[in-house]
């Protein structure tokens, strides 16, 4: 029995939420996002809350029960409140800016790093050395923060790179004479 899947998700005002044959629609006053919905759950809407429930007892229908009211809780809390990442960047001279539609890093290379910045993602650098990534698709600002933190993860030594806000990097001690 899913512990996930027996919760209902409840709807905050200011969204509003669809089903159409196997799609789900929520819009809010962040943007809107829709999502497939497997053959193996039935999602049915009552009394300002959404109730997912498995077809049989099989293990595929047990394991899209959870998945399936994870998704759909991310959809409503997308559109209503937005997900956000936050990155740090530590070392000397390394730096952010966004320009454009692009996010350019100096992170020590002999050359600006330039990212695109997808659209319906909203990059922010408050100071050069913090950036903040937000958007209404949980997976979309998680993987922008991962692309960007692959440009120079932190190292182990001196802590230098980029990392995600609050992320403890295991520091080694140098070598000694």
């Amino acid at each position: 029995m899913s512990r996930v899947g027996k919760s209902p998700i409840s709807i905050p005002e200011g969204v509003d939420f669809q089903l159409s044959g196997n799609r789900a629609s929520a819009k809010g006053k962040l943007g809107n996002m829709e999502v497939n919905i497997p053959p193996h759950v039935t999602v049915r809407v009552a009394e300002g809350s959404i109730f997912v429930e498995p077809n049989s007892t099989s293990k595929v229908s047990r394991s899209m029960w959870g998945t399936t009211r994870s998704i759909l809780a991310n959809l409503v809390k997308g559109v209503s409140e937005g997900f956000e990442r936050r990155l740090e960047i530590n070392g000397v001279g390394y730096r952010a800016a966004v320009k454009g539609n692009d996010i350019v890093l100096q992170l020590g290379f002999s050359h600006e790093v330039k990212h695109p910045i997808p659209e319906g993602i909203k990059i922010h650098c408050a100071k050069p050395t913090s950036i903040a990534i937000s958007g209404v698709d949980p997976q979309k600002v998680g993987q922008i923060a991962a692309e960007i933190r692959a440009y120079r993860p932190p190292e182990p030594y001196k802590g230098k790179g980029v990392k995600h806000e609050g992320e403890f990097i295991f520091r080694k001690e140098g070598k000694k004479k």
